[in-house]
């Protein structure tokens, strides 16, 4: 990331605010990030940030809703604005009522194969197994279970984003996506060999 928006040295050394404000800009994506620093020490001739900084509100969160149903891609997009406002426990929850949806869509068997999923995830990506537990928690647990929800960290928020991605995108966008392109490759193939074209030209060139 870099650096757009600095606060001037001689408004911190005139006010020393215990905490201040940084924008920087995403090199990959060119999206604003505001990050909020406490401030360790003041000296004379600098202002020391502590490297522990918060992040007010992050990059919006892109996904193609093209292929998902209409409540789903409401519950979702929800849940992407909690991420992006760094309110990561009601994004948690909101995963969470987005994956009871998947489920009661998808049915048992549907459910069966997401957590088969989530374990092929685990596995690939080398989750470590405590975050691991929280996602699950997060994703398969019921609202009558008795510890409720888990409070999610920053990290175990950044995975269960993930996590969800690749769901919705295997179940839905993946399917959705595969289904045109096959309507495509049919309707080329119709529009270039259509049905009883073989049999009219046969009977053309017997005429003739």
């Amino acid at each position: 990331m870099s650096p757009t928006a600095v606060p001037a040295f001689e408004e911190l050394s005139r006010h020393k605010p215990p905490e201040t404000g940084l924008v920087f800009r995403c090199d990959n994506c060119n999206a604003p990030v505001f990050l909020r620093f406490p401030v360790k020490a003041y000296t004379e001739d600098h202002v020391e940030l502590s490297s522990n900084f918060a992040e007010v509100e992050r990059p919006k969160e892109h996904f193609d809703f093209t292929y998902l149903p209409e409540e789903l891609e409401a519950l979702f997009r929800e849940a992407l604005e909690c991420y992006s406002m760094n309110a990561l426990n009601a994004f948690a929850s909101m995963c969470r009522r987005t994956a009871q949806f998947v489920f009661r869509d998808l049915g048992e068997t549907g459910k069966i194969r997401i957590f088969e999923q989530c374990n092929e995830i685990r596995i690939l990506a080398e989750v470590e197994g405590t975050t691991f537990n929280t996602v699950r928690r997060v994703l398969f647990d019921t609202d009558a279970v008795k510890e409720g929800m888990p409070a999610v960290t920053p990290v175990e928020a950044g995975v269960l984003l993930e996590f969800m991605r690749d769901i919705l995108y295997e179940s839905y966008v993946r399917k959705g996506r595969l289904q045109q392109a096959m309507m495509m490759r049919r309707y080329v193939a119709e529009q270039a060999d259509p049905p009883g074209s073989t049999d009219c030209l046969r009977r053309n060139g017997s005429d003739g």
